[in-house]
């Protein structure tokens, strides 16, 4: 045995590595897209300091000193209001699915008051949901009040130039007055652990079958593959739902965040997510070759979900493609679920918008994750 070092058995030994990684083309993709994903999310899509968030109108005066209020909202790029005025009804319906951020109300009388020097009030609603996506609006708004009509008061209307403010603004905060972060954190962690638990644990128990080549006993024996599938995914949606249990507990408990709505109506709306989930693992199962490869695809998949579903950044700050993708995955839908039910106590029809899109998901990835389950068993 020779302790001579060689560097020529050394470079055949490198060579020898870069052609397993050249035939391994799973591991090679994954080796290309994680960082070019990350580059672009966290690059583009993610925004600590969101605009253009979404808000509804209740216009009660038409006059131009509204329109200027209106548009000066609009150039600081924070708001971006509905095509339509609403009521205040429409408003409110809106902000409890988590469609708007802000319900900006202009009272009657507005302009009458202004021009009598009787500082009007304006009444900003928000959803405090999520506290990080309130407070760089609001401050804008409150820069706006001391010089907003300075144009519009010229000449003979100089000596209504406000001193020091045009307009009071008076802010309305929904559902997190405190502006408590655990609020919006914790209740979007059981949609994060779901995901990244039921997909993970799913596509390792399931890849682990064909390594060990225990999956070829059992293809063996009677079991039908329908019935070795859902074998394989029941006592998972059965953890799922421990786990969702103790997520919600230590809210209670530990957080003390209080519970608005039915945790019964939260139990049953997470079925079809945690199916959706176990899905995407049975299907990554049958596309990798080894539970590495079954990490990595559940690693591509999950990364995404959490940085553009709206649980660490605001959701309507984000750009608009990076929010064309986030609507495609279903915790972006299931993060509105648990904090509409939770802190906002909505119920059954209220979150209906955000469950279809769930269920939709969850057929699509059971029929792919059946067939490619099928195709792997003949």
């Amino acid at each position: 045995m020779t302790l001579n070092f060689s560097f020529q058995r050394l470079w055949a030994v490198i060579i020898k590595e870069f052609i397993q990684m050249k035939r391994d083309h799973i591991t090679l993709a994954m080796i290309i897209i994680i960082p070019l994903m990350q580059l672009l999310l966290f690059g583009y899509a993610i925004n600590s300091n969101p605009k253009n968030l979404p808000t509804a109108l209740i216009k009660g005066d038409q006059s131009s000193f509204t329109r200027t209020l209106i548009q000066s909202m609009k150039n600081t790029e924070y708001f971006k209001f509905l095509d339509q005025p609403v009521t205040e009804k429409e408003a409110n319906y809106l902000m409890s699915i988590g469609k708007i951020q802000f319900a900006v109300n202009i009272p009657p009388g507005f302009s009458r008051k202004l021009i009598r020097h009787e500082i009007p009030d304006i009444l900003i609603t928000t959803d405090a949901t999520d506290p990080v996506a309130a407070s760089n609006a609001i401050t804008a708004v409150n820069a706006l009040s001391s010089r907003l009509f300075n144009r519009d008061f010229q000449g003979s209307l100089s000596y209504l130039v406000p001193d020091p403010q045009a307009f009071n603004l008076r802010l309305h905060i929904k559902y997190n007055p405190e502006l408590i972060t655990q609020y919006n954190i914790v209740p979007g962690l059981m949609g994060v652990i779901l995901t990244m638990t039921m997909i993970i644990i799913t596509a390792l128990a399931i890849t682990r079958e064909y390594e060990r080549g225990t999956m070829e006993s059992l293809l063996a024996t009677p079991v039908r593959p329908l019935e070795v599938m859902l074998g394989k995914v029941i006592p998972y949606i059965i953890v799922g739902y421990i786990q969702a249990t103790l997520i919600i507990a230590a809210a209670y408990f530990l957080f003390h965040i209080p519970i608005e709505g039915s945790l019964m109506l939260l139990f049953f709306l997470a079925l079809p997510f945690i199916a959706a989930n176990l899905s995407i693992g049975v299907t990554f199962s049958t596309i990798a070759k080894n539970q590495l490869q079954a990490t990595q695809m559940s690693f591509f998949f999950f990364l995404p979900s959490i940085l553009l579903s709206g649980f660490m950044f605001p959701f309507y700050g984000m750009p608009k493609w990076a929010q064309d993708i986030g609507n495609i995955l279903p915790l972006t839908y299931f993060l509105r679920i648990t904090r509409g039910i939770i802190l906002k106590g909505t119920d059954f029809i209220h979150t209906w918008p955000n469950v279809w899109p769930i269920i939709i998901f969850m057929v699509f990835a059971l029929m792919l994750g059946l067939k490619r389950y099928r195709q792997t068993l003949d």
